[in-house]
C-alpha cells in the first residue's frame, strides 16, 4: 500500500451539516486562513473543474496567491481542491490534494480537513511551515461562522 503523505485535522461542530457547509462555502473569507491574516476570493466556481483563486494577505503586507480547481464537489458531503492545476486543466507547480469532508454526527457536523502531498518532504515541510496550528485556528473561525449562522 502506498503512503499517502497526509495531514489532517477533524473537528465534531454543533450545529447541523448544511450550516457548515454554508459556512465554509459563503463565508469562506470570514474564516479561512488564521487572523490576523485575511483571504480574498477572487473566484470560487465551487464545482468539479471550477476556479480557485484566493490571495491570503498578512499583517506586513504579505501576499500568497493559491490559483487551483475543484477536483470534485458534492454538496454537504465533499470538496475536494488541488493546486496542481490552474483553471483549464493547466499544469502547475503542486503542493497538495484538499479533502474538506462534512458527515452528520448526532445532529452535528464531523468536519475532516486533509491535505494529501505528493511526497513525505512536501508533507513534512507543510507540517513545519505550521499546518497543526494554521488549519487549526482557520477551523476554530470556521466554527465560529458556523454557530453564528446556527444562532
Amino acid at each position: 500500500m502506498t503512503e499517502r503523505y497526509e495531514l489532517s485535522i477533524t473537528r465534531l461542530i454543533d450545529a447541523p451539516v448544511a450550516t457548515v457547509w454554508r459556512a465554509w462555502t459563503e463565508h469562506t473569507a470570514e474564516w479561512f486562513c488564521p487572523r490576523p491574516w485575511t483571504t480574498e476570493i477572487r473566484a470560487m466556481d465551487l464545482r468539479t473543474g471550477g476556479r480557485s483563486s484566493l490571495v491570503l494577505r498578512g499583517p506586513n503586507g504579505e501576499e500568497n496567491p493559491i490559483e487551483g480547481v475543484y477536483l470534485e464537489v458534492v454538496p454537504e458531503r465533499l470538496i475536494v481542491s488541488t493546486d496542481a492545476f490552474a483553471s483549464g486543466w493547466l499544469p502547475q507547480g503542486p503542493f497538495m490534494v484538499r479533502l474538506d469532508a462534512f458527515a452528520e454526527e448526532g445532529g452535528r457536523t464531523r468536519y475532516t480537513a486533509t491535505a494529501r502531498h505528493w511526497t513525505a518532504e512536501a508533507r513534512d515541510s507543510h507540517a513545519a511551515m505550521g499546518f497543526e496550528p494554521g488549519w487549526n485556528a482557520a477551523t476554530d473561525q470556521l466554527v465560529e461562522v458556523a454557530m453564528q449562522l446556527a444562532g
